[in-house]
Order: structure tokens, then sequence, then C-alpha cells
């Protein structure tokens, strides 16, 4: 999508759309500078036919000599923006205005976009507004069809938005930054979604190795992929462990920015690269079992965010670590019972080969804080299903053992629209992980199992700061809205990762 932000639309300039964001106090319409075009919003607000709520649209189909330039004109309701609106909510119902375009945009066919945004008082107000809307329509845009046959009836019809222009005559310069920023949040995050619309026998822990390498191969990255061989000489017993019932050997890939500045801080992002769960020898309900191909968005997420540190170059070095494997019930699986050794010789008892993923984060969480002696660490994982039903598909939980860098993640979150909370760690919940055999066993029973989860990672990390983010509720069937693909993976957890690193 190439993104245009020019102070005037152009005499002979055409597209297929032109849309005017209309405030609900309609104050907008006073300023649509094609007087042709306000007749028609006008009767339809006399009507009530076109509110201007943010759930509204409307389009004009008027004759060739009115709309001049553009195949039609569409007028979009961003709702009331007063002074009380706090900043997440109008970031929110930006994001949603521009999920609305989008699907309109869809709906028209329209490839060839220009928008004239609301006017809102706040020039940096209206800077964050024209960010998130930017972000809506990009990931409103999205679509997966890489499987599906092309119908002879769509051949050579719009495959989606192509070019969007956006009016305004303030600050240019600083809005073309403010929109690029924008695009390139929201196609890291549309990445992260390929990645997990691929199925299981299609991404496989060489696919990420393989996307790690292309990242690094175009950009300042450095990448790192170590195979089956050298996770066993590492004593990498965990992720060995889970991938020990599959024909599909594991991967432990990293990708590494390093910064000029030799005496800068360290952040180092582990991503849950589980290809498939069948639950192993603890296997899964067949029903459903279809959408465990998504138990790898932890990994998707932090490897995508990599495209915007490898762009944005931060003041400070970012490290990350997708440990990648499928988790099958071959003959020689992991069984309910065994003892395992992970990296840095803690002994774990298994009790449930379903609760694999904390097996292989426990490993790469261990190996990069002792490799890379992190400032704070964050790791992603769709880790339990307990997080679901404390939280439903609303919120991602969040655990760690530090508040100053907790508070500023759970802040991006907001920020971003995927909002963390915040759940307790302590001694009381480490106690249900006691084992008479093992230093540690791998389930504390159905009480508190995504605290117990958190836990069993924290056991691994030390003192050093850490977050953990639970994302099972969040990662697919997260909460219905304009740009969040409708029971599909959301991309959940990239766009946090970019706003936290933008202000690390």
């Amino acid at each position: 999508m190439k993104i245009i932000v020019s102070s005037s639309i152009g005499e002979k300039y055409s597209a297929d759309l032109l849309i005017y964001c209309i405030d609900q106090k309609r104050k907008d319409i006073a300023n649509i500078k094609k007087k042709e075009h306000r007749p028609t919003i006008v009767k339809a607000c006399e009507l009530g036919d076109f509110l201007a709520k943010d759930d509204d649209l409307l389009v004009d189909y008027d004759n060739e000599k009115t709309l001049k330039n553009f195949r039609r004109v569409g007028y979009v309701g961003v709702g009331h923006i007063h002074k009380r609106i706090s900043a997440n909510e109008l970031r929110e119902r930006m994001r949603k205005v521009g999920g609305n375009i989008a699907t309109l945009c869809k709906k028209v066919k329209a490839s060839k976009v220009c928008i004239i945004p609301p006017e809102i008082a706040s020039e940096n107000t209206f800077q964050e507004s024209i960010y998130c809307l930017t972000e809506g329509i990009f990931l409103g845009d999205y679509k997966f069809s890489k499987y599906k046959k092309e119908k002879d009836a769509d051949k050579g019809k719009n495959k989606g938005i192509s070019e969007l222009k956006y009016i305004h005559q303030k600050n240019i310069q600083k809005l073309r930054k403010v929109v690029s920023q924008a695009k390139l949040a929201a196609f890291s995050t549309c990445e992260a979604r390929n990645m997990a619309n691929e199925p299981g026998n299609k991404w496989t822990p060489e696919s990420f190795a393989e996307y790690a390498k292309s990242l690094a191969k175009k950009s300042a990255l450095k990448c790192t992929v170590f195979e089956k061989a050298q996770l066993k000489k590492m004593g990498m017993g965990g992720l060995l462990a889970v991938n020990s019932g599959s024909e599909t050997p594991p991967k432990l890939v990293i990708l590494e920015y390093k910064s000029v500045n030799r005496k800068a801080k360290t952040l180092l992002l582990v991503g849950k690269g589980l290809t498939f769960d069948s639950g192993g020898i603890s296997i899964k309900p067949a029903a459903g079992m279809e959408d465990m191909k998504y138990d790898m968005c932890g990994g998707a997420a932090v490897l995508a965010a990599m495209n915007a540190v490898a762009e944005e170059k931060p003041q400070f070095n970012v490290t990350a670590i997708v440990p990648a494997t499928d988790n099958m019930s071959g003959s020689a699986a992991l069984k309910p019972g065994d003892i395992i050794e992970h990296y840095g010789k803690i002994t774990a008892e298994i009790i449930n080969t379903d609760a694999e993923g904390r097996l292989i984060l426990a490993d790469a969480l261990a190996y990069g804080i002792e490799t890379y002696s992190p400032d704070f660490v964050i790791d992603l994982a769709t880790l339990t299903g307990a997080v679901i039903i404390g939280l439903g598909h609303h919120h991602s939980g969040v655990f760690s053992n530090n508040d100053k860098y907790t508070e500023k993640l759970i802040d991006a979150g907001f920020r971003c629209g995927e909002p963390l909370w915040r759940l307790p760690l302590g001694p009381d919940y480490r106690k249900q992980l006691d084992s008479k055999v093992a230093d540690i066993k791998n389930t504390g029973g159905r009480p508190a199992g995504a605290i117990t989860a958190a836990e069993y990672l924290h056991e691994f990390v030390g003192e050093t700061p850490w977050a953990h983010i639970d994302i099972a509720g969040t990662a697919w069937n997260f909460t219905e809205k304009t740009y969040i693909p409708n029971g599909g993976p959301s991309g959940i957890g990239v766009r946090t990762l970019i706003e936290f690193i933008r202000k690390f």
C-alpha cells in the first residue's frame, strides 16, 4: 500500500473513492472542500440516515459531473470527539474507523483511495489519530487467500488498497513520518498474521529459520539458527523433549540487532514457536485441534516485530529468540512421568505433555539471559487455556517480577488497543510446582493454571527483570473489531512490542 500525504487533492487527481471523515457534531461538513459534495451528506443527516457515529458509512453514486474525478464519494462517521475523550479511547476509535474504511473499500472494490481526515483541534492529537487511522486501514485491508483458487470472475479485479492519499494542510513532513511509522507497525502485524495462517504442514521450524534469515539478509540484523545436533550439545533438554515425538527437527532461531552504542541496554524477546500442538501423549480433544497451528503466534510476534527494529534502528540492543518445534505423539514422544533436564541443569518432572510451551520457553529464556545479559526480557506465548477462563478473549495476561518496565509495557498495550491485565506471582503459587522426584514439575493442577505456568518460567529468569505475556485468549478469536480478522489470527503483541521498543 502506497501512502501519500498532500496539502491538496489536485485538479487532475483521480481515485476510486474519496472519503470524508465526519465528526458527530457535523462540524466537518463545513470543511468539505468541494461544495457539490455537501448536499448529499446534509440531506442524509437531516433524514437521520447518517448520524456520523463511529460505525456510520454512506456512499454517494451521483452523476459523473458531480463526482468529477472520483468514481464515488464516501462519508465515514468518527463519533463525537469531545475534550474529555481519553487519548487511548480516541486512538482505538480511529483504528476502528480505519477498519470501517477498509471494509467499505473491499465492498466497492476501491484500490485508489483519497481521505479527508476529521478536524481535530490539537495538532499532536491529530497526528496520533492519523497514525491509528492508518493502522486500522492497513490492518482492516488484510486478507489471507494464498491457498484459495481464484474464481474466473474475480481475476484481474481489485486485490485491496494499493494507494492511500491523505489531504491535510499542516506539518506535512511530520505527518508523512507518522503514517510511515503506522504502516511499518501494521505491516509487521500482518507478517505475523501470515505466519499464523499457514497450516502446520507448511509453517515448520524451518520456516521460522528461513524467515529470520531473509530478514537478516536485507537488514543489519544477525541471524543464528541452532540445529538439533547443536541443541543436544548445548543441553536444550526442554526443546528436545517436546520434539522427541516428531519427525520434524527443532530449531532455535535467533535474530540480533546491535546498537552502535557499546554501552547500550539490551532487550530480549522470546516467543513460543510451537508450529502445531497435538498435546503429545496427553493428546488434545479432536474438536478444534485445527486451531493448534496458531500455537506459534508468540514466535511470530517477536520475529515480526524485528521488522520495525531493523528499519528504525533503536539506540539499544534487541535480540529475538524463537524455540521452534511441533508437539507430536510419535513412538519416542515425551511421556507423563518422564524427567528431563533443562538448559542450566534444572530437572523437571513431566506431569502433562500438553504443558509443552513452558518447556521450550524455559530453555530459550535461560540461554538468552546467560548469553545476552539483558536489562529486560519479554516472552510471548499462547501458553494456557486457563488465562482464557480468567480474562476471556479481551485481555492478554501479563506476569512480571519488575514493576517499572511492566507498567510501561501495559501502557504500550493499551495505547495499541492490545490491553494487558497483570496477574500475580508468588511463592504460594510456586509451591504447586514442587516435585518429589525433580527440581520442579511442569504443571501445578487446575487452580491458577496461568499463574503456575508463569511461575515455571519464573524459575529460569532468576532476578533478571522479566515479563511474560500469555496471549492464548487473544492470538486468535480476539475481541471483535473492524480491523481484526473475525476468528483468525490477530497478530497480537507485535504492535505492543514495537510501541514499547520506541519508548524503551
